[in-house]
């Protein structure tokens, strides 16, 4: 994508599509949900009539905080309740799975959480932008895939899976190519190129669930599973970049930056009302834009990597969670 193509679709009128209608009766799950776009995404869900919506956070106090400003917001209160999840740690992950699985029913499950690291740390073995984006959000799709399964078939609703990604997985072209061996080993060994870290972790997602998606279909499942891009947003995600970083991303904000609820409102139509033509596609502004998915993502080598990207995950997930995949 153009840094003009960027722009037009920064400026394009995101809607609001669920109706309350879509949303009544329904159960559904925002990870990362405390701050920003999860946050936003929360507080529609209450307002549209959702049954139950669980805010997936990682400190529960600022969880029951945000809570708190929901209900106050939209005078809804018994909807929004909090629950504990870590992304840096598998056995959180696994906990809260489990937790899911005795819910009676899931409607749709948005995997918001992500981290932009400016330096390298390591988290369950990996780089830790790798554990949270990649590694964790892919197992906790793979976790909770048998109960959004299980509701369509007993309650004959069409559930889904929400992968949020990024249009900037687009902008590192040949970084994987670099490495050799295991892809995520390889990249989270390299500690010297951090400022290319997130966007690699993005795109490595995008092959991953793109992969999932493309092994469970929906026609088996039931299950829409899609990869959302929410826009540049005016969110927190780049408090931990480097300074000259995060002053360049701060004046993009300022003239290009969409709120967090517009950006909110991408993750709504992926969760809750985009129809199963979204299976295994990128969501951009509330629609299917398989367009702005870069040509070597999508040729023989982008199917070759896809393939390299989901064996190196595929076999993370099976030492963490034994035949989960």
């Amino acid at each position: 994508m153009s840094f003009l193509d960027f722009v037009k679709s920064q400026r394009q009128h995101v809607p609001i599509v669920p109706t309350p209608s879509d949303c009544n009766g329904g159960t559904y799950i925002v990870i990362g949900a405390n701050t920003g776009l999860g946050y936003e995404c929360v507080k529609h869900l209450v307002r549209l009539s959702a049954v139950r919506v669980i805010m997936g956070v990682r400190s529960l106090s600022k969880g029951d905080a945000a809570k708190a400003q929901i209900e106050a917001e939209t005078g809804i209160k018994g909807v929004a309740e909090v629950w504990h999840i870590d992304l840096t740690s598998y056995d959180s992950v696994k906990e809260f799975a489990d937790r899911v699985k005795r819910l009676d029913r899931v409607d749709g499950v948005v995997e918001n959480a992500a981290i932009a690291m400016a330096n390298q740390t390591f988290s369950e073995g990996l780089e830790t932008s790798l554990t949270v984006n990649v590694i964790s959000t892919l197992l906790l799709a793979v976790l909770v895939l048998p109960k959004l399964q299980e509701s369509a078939k007993k309650y004959g609703i069409s559930p889904r899976l929400a992968a949020v990604g990024s249009g900037v997985a687009f902008s590192v072209k040949g970084e994987l190519e670099k490495s050799n061996g295991d892809v995520l080993d390889a990249v989270s060994a390299d500690g010297g190129n951090m400022s290319k870290r997130y966007p690699v972790s993005k795109l490595l997602e995008l092959y991953a669930i793109r992969q999932l998606a493309l092994l469970r279909p929906v026609s088996e499942t039931g299950v829409t599973i899609n990869y959302v891009n929410p826009g540049f947003c005016k969110t927190e995600l780049s408090r931990n970049a480097g300074f000259i970083l995060w002053a360049i991303l701060g004046i993009m904000k300022i003239f290009l930056g969409r709120t967090a609820e517009v950006g909110s409102r991408t993750l709504l139509h992926a969760g809750v009302a985009a129809g199963k033509d979204s299976h295994g596609k990128y969501v951009s502004e509330c629609e299917i834009k398989e367009g702005q998915v870069a040509p070597w993502v999508t040729d023989d080598a982008g199917a070759k990597m896809q393939n390299r990207v989901w064996e190196s995950v595929s076999k993370k997930l099976n030492i963490i969670q034994p035949g989960c995949i």
